[in-house]
């Protein structure tokens, strides 16, 4: 997309020969631009209220602490925005995509690890207490020598990967072929991207997963947490926030090209899931500074 040419390719201190990188850092401010890279990304913040996140399409003010998972290449960055504090404490942690093998990740003890990367596509904000209960382990992480730095961090993946209370952040993604682990939700996926613009109902799309109506709704339910339609929601919304900031279109344009038949009903929508009008989302975006 337009957006991602805008953007800045971070290249990262990791050589191909390191498995992590750590930085902990004290900072006054958040200076570097939205950015993307091929690594993972995990980064914790403390003593950041009022810091504005941005995760792929999702733009929002955090708390006194968070802890985010952003997968690969998908653009992210942190702004200082209404943030008064001057002890801003930042742990972010880098890994390649490809330290853990495929073959690896398959076997069963690792599959909650494999899921969590998988979900990462879209950015996982986890919870504040888990955030908090791993505070003093990722402060001690960049203190630790060999390979009791390197089992501590795959611990430290693990237990993210099983905590409760995670929520995907982005409705957009970069690599949309690893989206769950599943067929029937990759058929729905594939579908939904490819006529998110037009009217799509739902026994069309139960019928191409050879599913009844009730059976394919709750099916939905489990694998996303949404209903079809919120699901079909989330993903006009994302298209719709990305051309926001891509195109010099008219919001009933936007709308009309994301599949919503009123404008009045897609500024409901977008409210809902966005927190914010069309305008104001676009008019916040567009005052980022330093999207290179």
């Amino acid at each position: 997309m337009d957006l991602l040419k805008k953007l800045h390719r971070e290249i990262t201190p990791l050589s191909p020969e390191d498995s992590f990188l750590v930085f902990d850092r004290v900072k006054e401010e958040f200076d570097f631009p939205i950015h993307f890279h091929p690594e993972y990304e995990l980064n914790f913040i403390e003593k950041g209220k009022g810091v504005r996140r941005i995760v792929g399409d999702s733009m929002e003010d955090i708390e006194d602490i968070e802890l985010v998972l952003v997968g690969p290449n998908l653009h992210h960055g942190w702004i200082n925005h209404q943030c008064q504090s001057k002890q801003i404490h930042e742990i972010t942690i880098q890994f390649h995509e490809d330290l853990f093998s495929e073959s690896l990740l398959t076997r069963k003890i690792l599959k909650p690890i494999k899921e969590m990367f998988e979900r990462s596509i879209h950015g996982i904000l986890f919870s504040n207490q888990t955030a908090n209960t791993l505070k003093p382990r990722l402060q001690k992480v960049s203190k630790l020598d060999g390979m009791d730095y390197f089992i501590e961090l795959l611990s430290i993946l693990y237990d993210l990967s099983t905590s409760r209370n995670q929520r995907l952040l982005s409705t957009y993604t970069v690599h949309r072929d690893n989206f769950e682990n599943s067929d029937k939700i990759k058929t729905v996926y594939e579908y939904v991207q490819e006529n998110y613009h037009k009217k799509i109902t739902l026994s069309e799309v139960a019928e191409l997963t050879n599913m009844s109506h009730v059976s394919f709704n709750r099916f939905m339910k489990k694998r996303t947490g949404k209903t079809f339609v919120d699901y079909v929601n989330d993903v006009r919304i994302g298209y719709a926030s990305m051309l926001l900031l891509e195109k010099d279109l008219s919001i009933s344009e936007i709308a009309f090209k994301t599949g919503f038949n009123n404008i009045a009903n897609f500024n409901r929508v977008f409210k809902k899931l966005k927190q914010s009008t069309p305008s104001q989302y676009k008019n916040e975006f567009s005052g980022i500074k330093r999207i290179l």
